[in-house]
C-alpha cells in the first residue's frame, strides 16, 4: 500500500511509485458538511457536489464555484448541460443554475425534501423525487410542473429511459414503479420487496433501450433486473447495509455501490462479477459516487466534507477516506457532557472557530453577546434578520427549552429541543468555554 496527500494544491506520494495514478488521484476539499451527491457534465467533465453545508460547488480542477440558495441541505445534484445544473434538497425546493448567466430559478411544489433527481436526455424535464411520496416533472424551459402518485411512501430515487418516454422510480414502499411519461400515468411495477430503495440505475443495451436497472436497497442488497422479462439478473449481499450510492461508468461496464459502512464495491456489468471491493472510509457511509468524464476515475463522498477522487483501475491501493471521527460520531464517554450535547445537536451544522470552515450555520465563535442575524457572510432567514435575540447564557437555554421551531419561528434551524435542565446547563457552560477560543481544533468543528 502507499499513501498520498496534497502539498500545495499538488498530490505528493510516498512509498511505491505510480506516476499514472498519481496523477489522477486528488480531493476537493471546501464544503463544511458531509457531502451527499457528486454529478459529472457529459460535456466537459465538470463535477458538482451537493452538501449538508446547504451548498453546491462546481469544480473546474480543484477551484469551486459555489452556488448558494438552499436554507437546507443539498440532497441531489445534476447537470442539464455544460451551462445549467439543477440542485434538490431538506428545504423541500428545487434550483435551476445558470452557470453562465448566474442566475437562478427555484422551482417550489413538493412537501417534503426532495432527495433525487434526474433529466431527461432532450434536457427539456426534470425529475425530482420527494417524501412527500410524489415524483415532481418540470420543465427546464418554465412552467408548472406535474406530480405523479402512486408510491405508498417516499420516493427516493428517479430516472428517464434513453428515449425519454418512460421515467422509473425506486421508493421507501419497496417498489419500483415504470412510468409511461406520454400518458403521466403508472405503467407497471418492475419489482417489490421488503426494503426501502435508495437508489437506480439503468444500463446495458449498448446505445439502444436500456436492457437492465440496478437498484440498492435498506437490506444491503444490490439487485439486477432484465428490463425484457422482469426477471432478477442478480442478487449481490455483503452483509453491509444499506446501499446508498449507486452509480453507471459512461461506457456502461461497471457499476459502481456505496455503503453505509463505508464499502465501494465496483461490478464487471458484462459477467456481473465483483471487480473491486473495498474500505473506502474508515467512518461513516458513502452517500455520494460519479464516475469521471472518460471513466477512469471514480469521485465519492460520504460522512466527511472532502470528496476523493480515485484511479478506477487501482481503487485498492489508496488509503481510506474519512480516518478521523467527526465529532457527532464520537463515543459519548470520550466527551463531557456539555460537548456531548454540542455533537449530537450543534456540530453537523455549526463550527466553533472563526476559521471560514463552510457549515449549514453560521459559527459559534464569540456567539455569547452577538445578537442574532448579525455575522457577516451568512445568509439568514427573514425571521433572525428582524430578531432582536442577543444570544446569552438564558437565550440559548431557552433556544433549546422550546425547541427553535417555537423559540425561532421559521428559522433555518431543525426542529430538535434538549428536555433536561441539566444538559442544557451543561451546553451552555461548554459553548462559554469552546467559543471564545481561536485555537479550537478539529474536535471542535
Amino acid at each position: 500500500m502507499w499513501h498520498g496527500f496534497l502539498v500545495a494544491g499538488a498530490v505528493v506520494f510516498s512509498g511505491q511509485s505510480q506516476l499514472a495514478a498519481a496523477a489522477d488521484f486528488q480531493t476537493l476539499k471546501g464544503h463544511g458538511g458531509p457531502v451527499m451527491d457528486i454529478s459529472v457534465a457529459k460535456e466537459n467533465g465538470l463535477v458538482a457536489t451537493a452538501s449538508f453545508d446547504n451548498s453546491v460547488g462546481v469544480w473546474s480542477g480543484r477551484m469551486p464555484q459555489w452556488l448558494e440558495g438552499h436554507e437546507a441541505a443539498v440532497k441531489a445534484v445534476t447537470f442539464v448541460d455544460e451551462e445549467r445544473l439543477v440542485s434538490a434538497g431538506d428545504d423541500n425546493d428545487l434550483i435551476l443554475w445558470d452557470l453562465k448567466a448566474g442566475s437562478q430559478t427555484k422551482l417550489e411544489g413538493h412537501t417534503a425534501k426532495v432527495v433525487g433527481i434526474a433529466v431527461s436526455p432532450d434536457k427539456k424535464l426534470i425529475a425530482s423525487a420527494s417524501w412527500d411520496s410524489r415524483i415532481g416533472l418540470w420543465p427546464v424551459a418554465g412552467g408548472e410542473p406535474q406530480f405523479l402518485n402512486g408510491h405508498s411512501s417516499g420516493v427516493n430515487a428517479v430516472a428517464f429511459s434513453r428515449d425519454g418516454r418512460s421515467l422509473y422510480s425506486g421508493s421507501v414502499d419497496g417498489s419500483v414503479i415504470l412510468w409511461d411519461l406520454d400518458r403521466r400515468a403508472e405503467k407497471r411495477v418492475i419489482d417489490r420487496n421488503g426494503f426501502g430503495i435508495n437508489v437506480l440505475a439503468l444500463g446495458g443495451g449498448d446505445q439502444g433501450p436500456a436492457s437492465w436497472l440496478a437498484y440498492g436497497s435498506q437490506d444491503g442488497v444490490t439487485r439486477m433486473i432484465d428490463l425484457n422479462t422482469g426477471e432478477r439478473l442478480n442478487e449481490f449481499s455483503l452483509d453491509r447495509r444499506p446501499i446508498l450510492g449507486l452509480t453507471v461508468s459512461p461506457d456502461g461496464r461497471r457499476l459502481a455501490t456505496g455503503d453505509g459502512q463505508g464499502y465501494i464495491t465496483v461490478f464487471d456489468t458484462k459477467s456481473w462479477r465483483i471487480e473491486t471491493d473495498f474500505r473506502a472510509a474508515l467512518k461513516g457511509p458513502i452517500w455520494a459516487l460519479a464516475f469521471s468524464q472518460d471513466g477512469r476515475i471514480l469521485h465519492a463522498g460520504g460522512i466527511e466534507n472532502i470528496v476523493y477522487s480515485w484511479p478506477v483501475a487501482d481503487l485498492a491501493s489508496f488509503d481510506p477516506m474519512a480516518t478521523e471521527t467527526p465529532l457527532f460520531l464520537r463515543k459519548p464517554e470520550e466527551m463531557s457532557n456539555g460537548e456531548r450535547q454540542f455533537a449530537r445537536k450543534c456540530s453537523i451544522c455549526h463550527s466553533l472557530t472563526d476559521d471560514g470552515i463552510r457549515k449549514a450555520g453560521p459559527t459559534l465563535h464569540k456567539v455569547f453577546g452577538r445578537k442574532a442575524g448579525t455575522l457577516p457572510g451568512y445568509s439568514y432567514s427573514e425571521t433572525l434578520l428582524t430578531s432582536d435575540i442577543i444570544w446569552s447564557d438564558e437565550t440559548i437555554d431557552q433556544l433549546f427549552l422550546d425547541g427553535p421551531d417555537h423559540y425561532i419561528p421559521g428559522s433555518k434551524m431543525p426542529m430538535q429541543r434538549i428536555v433536561l435542565p441539566e444538559d442544557r446547563k451543561d451546553l451552555v457552560e461548554y459553548l462559554k468555554t469552546a467559543t471564545v477560543s481561536d485555537q479550537a481544533g478539529e474536535g471542535h468543528q
